[in-house]
């Protein structure tokens, strides 16, 4: 007897069932974390990278981990020091003497989630081999180029208490990244259940494994057809436009604190973003909620404050917010 075939739209359901359940699975080990896991995905089913920045502790390597095992993917992370060669990432030529051949080792690199963490510890150079391997979704080892595994996420991460011995992301490589999402302090709760399971020396975080390679792809092309309005997208483009010229919007008070909003990409990843956001929601369109929801991850790391700014303590996050409550939709 043949199996019944699924329509498209049951499919979509089951997919949209199954994310629901990776948020289950990730919170059996991971406790209070939801929003970093929400933020991860939306990279995953779009392409995008995240870059984390939270003080240590917080459940950052546990969280991509086990994300990884409940997603079937291979998981590698990098400490990134002052000493890392782009060759300890992407991989090297060595010399096989009993073949008297030169021999492909391919890096750390060749992962499907990639947990970069303190990537502003390496010099620009180990930056820009990542970087590279982010945008091109390949890497040149000798005169060979190479292919990625896919699906290919990178998570980097930054320590915002520790600036000393450490390389700044240039304002353009920090762009690449589709969000950059602040990780706080759990709550008291939250806490006391961390120290109960990680005092218990015998626990052991198992998880199931709920989506494939396979899946992750339909979700992929399942999420790109979400429909968005001519109008949201229009408002997209006036929230982009709002962070470059603050005067025309009714928001001269910041004006004088801008030396550059965002780039086209923000415009790119708010649309795919807020796509996303609706297909964990179960709705095949966007609501402007659904924007404004990840405008501030999408935003806040591209919006270049000068030093007046600084001085004034004005802070990108409370532009953003005066954007999206002066920005009318029409």
């Amino acid at each position: 007897m043949e199996a019944e075939e699924i329509s498209y739209e049951e499919r979509i359901r089951e997919h949209q069932l199954k994310i629901k359940q990776v948020f289950t699975e990730v919170g059996k080990v991971v406790v209070g974390q939801q929003y970093m896991v929400n933020r991860l995905l939306i990279g995953l089913f779009t392409g995008g990278h995240i870059l984390l920045e939270g003080v240590p502790g917080l459940a950052k390597t546990l969280t991509v981990n086990t994300l990884s095992r409940v997603l079937d993917l291979n998981f590698q992370r990098i400490q990134f020091t002052p000493d890392l060669l782009p060759s300890d990432l992407i991989g090297t030529m060595i010399y096989n003497q009993a073949s008297s051949a030169f021999e492909v080792k391919k890096g750390p690199i060749f992962s499907n989630l990639i947990l970069a963490d303190e990537i502003n510890r390496s010099p620009a150079k180990v930056q820009s081999a990542l970087l590279e391997a982010m945008q091109e979704k390949q890497v040149t080892i000798g005169e060979t180029t190479y292919r990625l595994d896919l699906p290919f996420l990178v998570l980097a991460t930054q320590n915002p208490v520790e600036q000393e011995g450490t390389y700044p992301l240039p304002e353009a490589q920090v762009d690449r990244f589709m969000m950059k999402v602040y990780i706080d302090y759990l709550k008291k709760n939250d806490e006391l259940e961390v120290m109960r399971r990680m005092s218990n020396m015998g626990y052991r975080g198992e998880v199931n494994t709920v989506l494939s390679k396979e899946d992750i792809f339909a979700i992929r092309g399942e999420i790109n057809q979400v429909q968005i309005s001519e109008m949201l997208e229009k408002y997209i483009i006036e929230l982009v436009f709002a962070s470059r010229r603050p005067s025309e919007y009714d928001l001269a008070e910041f004006a004088n604190y801008i030396q550059f909003g965002v780039s086209p990409r923000a415009s790119i990843a708010l649309n795919l973003a807020a796509k996303a956001v609706a297909f964990f929601d179960e709705r095949d369109y966007v609501l402007p909620e659904d924007i404004k929801e990840v405008a501030a991850d999408v935003m806040n790391h591209r919006i270049i404050l000068n030093y007046e700014a600084e001085a004034d303590g004005v802070k990108t996050k409370d532009f953003v917010e005066a954007i999206l409550r002066k920005v009318p939709i029409s």
